[in-house]
């Protein structure tokens, strides 16, 4: 288990640190037929999904409407579990474990927040530069959208 000593502040017992993967949300959300995805502010820079980390107190569902609402300023409704995704070099930055959605959006996209940009794509025009693992997690859903439809 991986962890690291710290000196109680209170009584100066040592104490252990555990390092934990840090709780993460993405959603995909469908617009008028076509995926919404942001262009990143902040490092690493490209192409993504909408989301970020949990808040403290707020459920995966509620940190996803928040986070979509703060980088596209759309309302989602409609969520759908995609699925988990742990792998711990997902994201270069720290080790996250991210919970992923798909979602109906409304309103008119736009990029806010932590997106510099935002674009509708459509699921066979998808940019190359996706940051994370995100363009894992689009080919997982293309093949669930596959075997819904056919």
């Amino acid at each position: 288990m991986a962890f690291d000593r710290l000196t109680c502040p209170a009584c100066g017992a040592t104490v252990r640190n555990y390092r934990n993967p840090i709780p993460t949300v993405d959603v995909i959300i469908e617009l008028n037929g076509r995926m919404v995805l942001i262009e990143r502010r902040n490092p690493p820079y490209g192409w993504a999904l909408p989301g970020g980390f949990v808040d403290y107190g707020e459920t995966l569902e509620q940190a996803a409407i928040r986070e979509a609402r703060e980088e596209t300023s759309l309302e989602i409704y409609d969520l759908k579990l995609l699925g988990c995704y742990s792998d711990p070099a997902r994201d270069r930055r720290i080790h996250t474990i991210t919970t992923v959605f798909v979602a109906q959006g409304s309103g008119i996209p736009h990029a806010a927040d932590d997106a510099v940009n935002l674009q509708l794509f459509t699921t066979d025009h998808l940019p190359t530069n996706l940051c994370f693992d995100h363009g894992a997690i689009l080919q997982d859903y293309l093949r669930k959208a596959q075997r819904v439809s056919g």
